[in-house]
């Protein structure tokens, strides 16, 4: 099964999510590729739409493997087994930290123009991306949403290999995948169109959502 693009594999991710219905959520998208998905998950939930701006903390010397991640409002998380394991000091932490949170304020003000983040204490966060690759970014998400007040979070993605699945459900609440191919390769393979998607589109998506999907609390 191949995808033609974004929206309609959240159409078809939407339909292994409608008993969240009625549940309290919010969707966010993972810029910028995750906000179309998500846009049609959310439609069909009937849920707000937001999009969830994070970005990983990598070992300085090593900035692939994530050490942790940062969220708006100057949320950070620290996985201690990796900084352990790597000696990463505590100094070495902060600045990390401080490179990623300056790099955050951009992206989230590029993507978010004057709208304030949702507010997700006491909901189920449902986090949408096109795909997962390695999974670091949907971790570091997962991480974020919790801090940020989620009850629940569950990871909703069109495809993922095997491995990443596994270990993603050990952050969320549940992950919620259509296709899992032990051939995986790269996520683009699974879609007929792939382009990258620019930040007017995220923020049009953002703008064209219902007043009340856009909202932090419905009413």
């Amino acid at each position: 099964m191949a995808f033609r693009d974004g929206a309609d594999a959240g159409r078809r991710l939407a339909g292994a999510l409608t008993q969240l219905r009625d549940d309290n959520v919010v969707v966010l998208g993972l810029p910028r590729g995750g906000v179309p998905v998500a846009a049609e998950v959310a439609r069909e939930l009937r849920a707000p739409l937001d999009v969830i701006v994070v970005r990983k903390v990598g070992v300085p010397w090593q900035p692939e493997l994530a050490m942790g991640a940062v969220g708006e409002g100057g949320i950070g998380v620290v996985d201690a087994g990796v900084t352990r394991l790597t000696g990463v000091d505590p100094q070495q932490v902060r600045a990390a930290q401080a490179g990623a949170r300056a790099e955050l304020r951009d992206r989230a003000r590029a993507l978010r123009g004057h709208r304030p983040p949702v507010d997700l204490t006491g909901r189920t966060a449902v986090i949408v991306d096109d795909g997962v690759a390695t999974g670091s970014t949907a971790r570091a998400a997962c991480w974020v949403a919790r801090l940020q007040g989620a009850v629940r979070v569950v990871l909703a993605v069109p495809v993922a290999p095997p491995d990443a699945v596994r270990a993603l459900s050990e952050v969320a609440d549940e992950v919620v995948c259509l296709l899992e191919p032990a051939d995986f390769g790269a996520v683009g393979r699974f879609y007929d169109d792939f382009r990258p998607v620019p930040d007017a589109e995220v923020l049009d998506l953002l703008d064209h959502a219902s007043p009340g999907r856009r909202s932090g609390r419905p009413g």
